[in-house]
């Protein structure tokens, strides 16, 4: 439940023929060359989505469901009470960790990524990763500026990158929006504000992981559960774990820059630009006005 957007955005019409956001995603994986598509929901709306949703692409691409629980943690870890919201997404992609057993990328379902960066996650996870003793991820990254909203404040993790084009760093930073000044700052997860750069890469949360991330995924949840577990909003970000990952030398991380446009729909007036982006995609012949 999106609760700036102030409802369920992953199903909202933004096509021309009453098209969401999601079913253009599944698209562009489809032909992109994807064979399948796990759909981490809540079960108490997973009948209604399976209908509304997930039945618009049988007989096109494998569909499967992933249920995250909030009591569905590492032992010993249990609930603190008074918690009543998900550990974040990293908790989310962790729910599909019995379905996954080859690498596979991971997106928000809001976010309209286009079809190059598609492609290039598909070209990247093909690839047979270099057996140096660590993992190889990918990111596809978008200039901050062209991720910005013109309705409010937007959550972003912001990318540093050596001169191989590898990940050296992410942070998480919320409330991110160009101020009085035309200085764009964010909030950093110490909670001070800082500015950031307009043109440099950050993360839209479209990752290309091998399946070796889910045991160094539940290594780092419990570690994380372990030191916040008992704060009543904490939540563990993908791009903390990568990170994290990235500094202990055990992973690294390419920064796949994208030709494509990102769209996303975080406030309710972000959608009337997205619906016309959409149909000048189509247009340009991006897209067919009907999807098939």
């Amino acid at each position: 439940m999106g609760s700036r957007y102030g409802g369920l955005k992953q199903i909202d019409p933004m096509g021309p023929n009453g098209e969401t956001v999601l079913d253009y995603s599944v698209f562009d994986a489809i032909r992109a060359g994807f064979g399948r598509v796990i759909f981490i929901i809540r079960e108490d709306f997973a009948e209604a989505f399976r209908d509304g949703i997930g039945s618009r692409f049988a007989g096109r691409i494998a569909v499967d469901y992933a249920f995250q629980r909030l009591d569905d943690l590492p032992a010993p870890f249990s609930v603190p009470a008074g918690r009543s919201k998900p550990w974040g997404t990293t908790h989310a992609v962790r729910a599909a960790r019995a379905l996954v057993n080859e690498p596979f990328a991971v997106i928000n379902a809001d976010d309209f990524y286009g079809r190059d960066a598609y492609q290039r996650a598909a070209t990247f996870l093909a690839q047979a990763p270099a057996a140096d003793g660590k993992a190889h991820y990918a990111m596809i990254g978008y200039p901050l500026v062209n991720t910005l909203s013109d309705h409010g404040d937007v959550n972003r993790g912001i990318c540093s990158t050596n001169s191989d084009g590898l990940l050296t760093g992410v942070e998480e930073y919320v409330s991110i929006l160009r101020e009085a000044d035309g200085v764009v700052r964010g909030t950093a997860l110490d909670g001070k504000r800082k500015p950031i750069a307009e043109s440099g890469p950050v993360s839209m949360n479209f990752w290309a992981f091998g399946r070796v991330f889910f045991d160094q995924l539940e290594a780092g949840f419990s570690q994380f559960l372990e030191a916040h577990g008992q704060a009543e909003k904490s939540e563990y970000y993908i791009p903390t774990i990568v990170d994290c990952l990235i500094r202990s030398d055990q992973a690294d991380c390419t920064v796949i820059p994208t030709s494509s446009h990102w769209f996303g729909v975080t406030y309710p007036d972000d959608k009337p630009h997205v619906v016309a982006s959409i149909q000048q995609l189509i247009a340009a012949g991006e897209y067919p006005e009907m999807l098939g």
